[in-house]
């Protein structure tokens, strides 16, 4: 065989970190080491797979062509490695969950995972959609928990659970008694809502059509939490999923409004690389997170 799975990981890692001297540092090895690894590897098939312009390096077409294949066979040989030391791992699975997936299911998901499979290691970042959807295309992540609407071309987007957004406000607002909200109770109030990128205002933008551009938006947050507080500070009203609301409902420090004239149901999506493979601690993560969501 003319290649080796340390020329593979080489030149993923380049083609993540698009750098040299970085894939050298995240492979834990010289600089003139993955620099001889990558140019054996283009030498023994006298073939280019980077662009060089300067200190800059990037794929090519035929280097975007191998990547999938490249990351299946590395993930291949990882999951025999792990049969051949006898050891019951599912492997290292890197996920990517939006804010509210990320802070108020995917914490929860994880832990049991790593509790019933012992040697698992799970790699969980949180993010808004804009910056997961990222990390799925650009292979950083084997797998995205993701609450916006999305469509793209090299991404599989699968249904996952169903999830609806609620307005609330603190007790003592002008509108915590009114039994509904008209179109005219939401011009006038003012919003806290989370920033333009994430799926929450995704769906909140999509269930204001037609007034959406005289809303008043006081201010706008990253956190989940940030909004919350700035509503119990008598700031303005808010918009977010309730799974973020149920504990602050039953203490009674926010009170849900209830606007029946404007949809605010929503899904939460998985999303994948349609070339990237699926490696099986992806698959038993994406069952959990079902029988997760589906229980009462």
């Amino acid at each position: 065989m003319k290649l080796t799975l340390r020329q593979l990981e080489v030149f993923l890692e380049v083609a993540r970190q698009q750098n040299l001297s970085r894939a050298a540092e995240a492979l834990v090895m010289s600089q003139s080491a993955a620099s001889s690894a990558l140019k054996e590897l283009e030498q023994k098939f006298n073939t280019q797979l980077f662009d060089r312009i300067g200190k800059r390096i990037q794929l090519n077409d035929l280097g975007q062509q191998i990547r999938p294949d490249a990351e299946a066979l590395l993930e291949k040989a990882r999951q025999l490695e792990q049969k051949l030391f006898s050891k019951a791992l599912t492997g290292q699975i890197r996920v990517g969950a939006t804010l509210t997936i990320g802070n108020y299911l995917a914490v929860n998901i994880v832990a049991r995972m790593m509790r019933d499979k012992p040697g698992t290691h799970i790699d969980l970042q949180v993010a808004n959609t804009a910056n997961i959807t990222e990390k799925v295309l650009n292979f950083d992540l084997d797998i995205g928990l993701i609450e916006g609407e999305l469509h793209h071309h090299d991404l599989n987007v699968i249904p996952w659970c169903d999830d609806e957004l609620v307005a609330f406000c603190a007790p003592g607002h002008d509108l915590e008694h009114k039994t509904q909200l008209t179109d005219q109770d939401l011009l006038s109030a003012g919003w806290i809502l989370r920033e333009a990128g994430s799926g929450t205002r995704q769906a909140f933008d999509r269930a204001m059509y037609g007034i959406l551009p005289n809303l008043n938006v006081v201010i706008e947050l990253q956190h989940t939490e940030a909004i919350k507080r700035a509503v119990e500070a008598g700031l303005g009203i808010g918009c977010l999923s309730r799974i973020t609301l149920q504990d602050a409902f039953k203490r009674g420090s926010l009170i849900p409004l209830l606007i029946p004239d404007r949809d605010l149901s929503r899904q939460f999506y998985f999303i994948m690389h349609r070339q990237k493979y699926i490696s099986q601690g992806t698959r038993e993560l994406i069952e959990l997170c079902r029988s997760w969501t589906a229980s009462p």
